[in-house]
């Protein structure tokens, strides 16, 4: 699929269940959007803001968010297996339950992150600003 989207305005959209697929979003406006239960997988939303945006329960395996602004997004239950989120913000976001094996977490900013069971073995881990974050059962270790 070849959706090019890059830089659009889709701020409060209702995306919810869209099969985005390796969609470019890079750079796009997605702030309060309900992408719940959507397909990204493979997606480019390097530079994105998503801040306030429902993502739970969203396919983002493998997905490129270098950069992007989640503040106060919605992650809950969110699979992040594989993706780039290299200098993302995620202050105060819900990632509660969310898969992030394997998921490129250096330079990201977490202050004020619901953790609490999420799954980050395998997560690179470096330069991770971690302050007033709930850590309760997460995984780091098989």
């Amino acid at each position: 699929m070849n959706i090019n989207l890059s830089g659009k305005d889709l701020s409060g959209k209702d995306l919810t269940g869209a099969n985005l697929r390796g969609a470019i979003l890079e750079r796009t406006d997605l702030n309060g959007a309900d992408l719940s239960e959507a397909d990204l997988r493979g997606a480019n939303l390097n530079g994105a803001d998503l801040s306030l945006a429902n993502l739970s329960y969203t396919k983002l395996t493998r997905a490129q968010l270098r950069g992007a602004e989640l503040l106060a997004a919605d992650l809950i239950g969110a699979d992040l297996r594989g993706a780039d989120l290299r200098n993302a913000d995620l202050k105060g976001a819900d990632l509660t339950d969310a898969d992030l094996r394997g998921t490129d977490l250096r330079g990201v900013k977490l202050s004020r992150v619901n953790l609490r069971g999420a799954d980050l073995r395998g997560a690179k881990l470096s330069k991770v600003y971690l302050m007033d974050a709930n850590v309760r059962g997460i995984k780091l270790v098989s």
